[in-house]
């Protein structure tokens, strides 16, 4: 009799445990607002290009045509790494309460001699911090050219592939595809794409957007 009053109680406790979750993971995604929080460096910020034509705002354009309630917040800096997008995002969800993030980063990791680990650890912790905010997350994949040491290219590249599958979130595989291996897409630096090429990363960012069609349709007034 003791033994069914204590599996009973267990029952019980374990219940109430699941729906305690159930209302945090609730009460996470009711303080999310209609924003689109863009993390990223140099390739989001429009470096070199003239205001107002990069990827950031044909997609805030495509919002407004399709009559989204979302707003975008592009909080790229040109120059960013994974660990400057570590310090600062913790405020910048704290402040905007972004419903989905869009993290760009780690090539500046790469041009610097990071370690891969490290790229890997701080993207992962902005994933951890996003998703815990209430806030869903697109991962932007970013390649390097071969220059900087086949192993070194190909655990990169994995990294973010890794990422998406561990922390169960949506991956762009490549940001740059359509780009990088059209030299008349890039400025004269031969780094950063040009004015004519923001039209194609932007595609690239909407289509794997498509999971989040429905809510950027939604609005709660409605």
């Amino acid at each position: 009799m003791k033994h069914n009053n204590w599996s009973t109680l267990m029952s019980v406790k374990a219940i109430v445990i699941s729906l305690f979750c159930l209302l945090i993971s609730f009460a996470a995604l009711a303080s999310s607002n209609q924003v689109i929080l863009v993390m990223g460096d140099s390739l989001s910020a429009e470096y070199g290009l003239p205001r107002g034509t990069g990827w950031v705002k044909l997609l805030e354009e495509q919002l407004l045509k399709q009559g989204s309630p979302w707003t975008v917040f592009n909080a790229s800096i040109s120059g960013e790494t994974s660990s400057g997008g570590l310090i600062r995002l913790p405020n910048l969800l704290n402040q905007k309460k972004p419903g989905i993030v869009l993290l760009e980063l780690g090539a500046n990791d790469a041009l610097r001699g990071l370690s891969v680990k490290e790229t890997e650890k701080n993207l992962r912790k902005m994933i951890q911090l996003s998703k815990k905010s209430g806030a869903k997350v697109l991962l932007f994949g970013i390649q390097i050219p071969p220059n900087y040491g086949q192993e070194y290219t190909k655990q990169f590249k994995e990294v973010y592939a890794k990422l998406a599958s561990q922390e169960d979130v949506e991956l762009l595989p490549f940001f740059m595809a359509g780009v990088a291996s059209n030299p008349s897409l890039f400025q004269a630096d031969n780094i950063h794409p040009n004015d004519k090429a923001q039209y194609q990363l932007y595609k690239n960012v909407w289509g794997a957007m498509a999971p989040y069609q429905s809510i950027l349709k939604s609005n709660p007034a409605n």
